[in-house]
């Protein structure tokens, strides 16, 4: 007698679209399939070879406003079988009613509950003014390149004529629920010293290693001082800091011969509130302060700091809130410390809110043993059953005429 709406969760959940080579295809013909079960109109838009973005829609009775778009990721990342307690592509449910699953939590239950979600609105009858349109995109877990990066410079996605978005936000191990209104942005860099070389056996000046010995202990002295304020400020989250780890190191050739060059990787991650031209102006000293011949390139580098707006003046925002006060839901507003397709939708110039109601549950993406408990799961269809009509009956926008 298990609820359908779990049934098809689970079905969903065995669908293996772990990278590095997710099953998208039988991910995009099971929601095609349950879009068209509930009358959704479909489109496929292929943004580049094997990556194809399915957009269901739920057509408005004023097709002219500005739509909602409820967006999620096929892709999970990969799994380590070994940690795993119940196998990650069987949907488990134990008898708590926790069901384990790569993509439990990140994020194949938000895709279910947008579509339970407006099954439950459709039985009931129910129209509104605003379209609201499903986009399920892949490639999200590895930058998003290849899906949401090109689906929104494309005339498709101009087509679906988004005035606000709802996308992936984290579990909450607390009774609040956190809400996403802004990202940090992405900086991966590479560091590249080079130096004299020689034997081993040698004091050999004006080393690379020498060079990256000091590159390094600039980098991780900032990042010791912004875990420092991290930790003596409890008003601040993790996305309100600058984080900075140490990644990947290359050199050397030999146990006996220094090496001419070598090289270390950082990914730092900056919040919008970091002035990010004085950052790199910064990053740019420590590389000078360490010698000649040092210097840095970007593998990524995200200069879009777009946040939305959580002003009760707003009108998406008032409604999106509104509801949540009606059902006693408390909020926890954040700055996303990693990155979600949010940041290419806010950068193409409309507002998106990371959120997954997902409360009372420890937070376990990309872990492993990653589960969801059915009733948190239900109670998220409960939620957006109450938030898409709110959303998609703002009234018309003074720039909608």
């Amino acid at each position: 007698s298990e609820n359908p709406s779990v049934t098809l969760f689970r079905e969903y959940l065995k669908i293996d679209t772990v990278h590095p080579k997710p099953d998208y295809d039988a991910a995009v013909q099971f929601l095609e399939r349950v879009g068209t079960d509930l009358g959704l109109a479909c489109q496929k838009v292929e943004v580049c070879q094997g990556h194809v973005v399915l957009v269901l829609t739920w057509q408005g009775t004023n097709p002219r406003l500005r739509s909602i778009l409820l967006n999620s990721h096929t892709d999970v990342v990969p799994v380590f079988e070994e940690h795993w307690t119940y196998p990650p592509f069987e949907a488990v449910k134990d008898s708590q009613g926790n069901i384990y699953a790569r993509g439990a939590q990140d994020m194949k239950c938000v895709s279910i509950q947008y579509l339970e979600a407006i099954r439950r609105l459709k039985a009931e009858g129910k129209s509104f003014a605003r379209t609201i349109h499903l986009t399920f995109v892949p490639d999200e877990e590895v930058g998003g390149h290849k899906g949401m990066e090109m689906f929104v410079q494309r005339p498709e996605f101009r087509a679906l004529n988004v005035g606000f978005a709802l996308d992936e936000g984290l579990a909450s191990p607390s009774d609040t629920f956190s809400v996403f209104y802004g990202e940090r942005s992405p900086w991966w860099i590479k560091v590249k010293c080079t130096g004299s070389p020689g034997h081993g056996s040698r004091f050999i000046s004006n080393t690379a290693a020498e060079k990256m010995h000091k590159v390094i202990n600039s980098f991780l002295a900032f990042r010791e001082s912004e875990k420092q304020r991290l930790k003596s400020d409890s008003s601040l989250t993790l996305g309100d800091v600058t984080s900075l780890n140490l990644t990947m190191l290359e050199g050397g050739v030999s146990f006996n011969v220094v090496p001419s060059e070598m090289a270390v990787g950082f990914d730092i991650r900056i919040p919008p509130t970091v002035d990010l031209k004085a950052f790199e102006e910064q990053v740019a000293a420590w590389c000078r302060g360490a010698g000649d011949g040092v210097t840095y390139e970007f593998h990524q580098k995200c200069m879009d700091q777009h946040i939305s707006s959580t002003e009760e003046s707003d009108p998406w925002w008032k409604a999106f809130s509104g509801v949540c006060r009606d059902m006693k839901l408390q909020l926890k507003l954040e700055i996303f410390p990693a990155a979600t397709d949010s940041r290419y939708i806010r950068a193409a110039g409309r507002p998106a809110i990371g959120f997954s109601p997902m409360n009372c549950t420890p937070v376990l993406l990309h872990d492993h043993n990653e589960f969801l408990n059915e009733q948190v799961f239900l109670r998220g269809i409960d939620i957006y059953a109450r938030l898409l009509p709110a959303l998609a009956s703002v009234p018309p926008l003074p720039t909608e005429g």
